[in-house]
């Protein structure tokens, strides 16, 4: 029988990052030790939104707690380029999250984006669909 990819949901992900559980930490600590493990875009963006709004982390504490969980496993963030590319806009700028996400894809992969957000158009230049 092959083995398969475990798919992490956000209050895994949560348990994990924050600590503040040793039982549930204890055991997203050993399935990340013992199986492939994969954490979605939508996952990433539910666990940022829950990090600033319920735990009150700073972006940049936000953003250096995803990159040290992404080196746990290869391949652990789908999309890892554009998580970490997002991540590290998400510290720097006042953006949100899913925009810093856009961005990446506009930045990372080429997309234009579609948008009517002020801020975010600034920040893709011309990645823009409807310059």
């Amino acid at each position: 029988m092959t083995k398969k990819t475990v798919l992490l949901d956000t209050n895994a992900v949560l348990r994990f990052l924050m600590q503040n559980d040793e039982e549930m930490y204890s055991q997203v600590a050993k399935l990340l030790m013992s199986n492939d493990c994969v954490t979605t875009v939508e996952v990433v963006a539910e666990a940022v939104y829950n990090l600033q709004k319920k735990y009150k982390l700073t972006r940049q504490a936000i953003a250096e707690r995803l990159k040290d969980f992404s080196t746990l496993q290869e391949n652990l963030l789908l999309e890892e380029t554009i998580v970490l590319y997002a991540c590290n806009l998400y510290a720097a700028t006042s953006l949100d999250f899913v925009d810093c996400l856009l961005d990446g894809y506009a930045k990372v992969k080429g997309n234009p984006v579609f948008t009517f957000d002020g801020d975010l158009k600034k920040q893709l230049g011309g990645k823009l669909l409807n310059g």
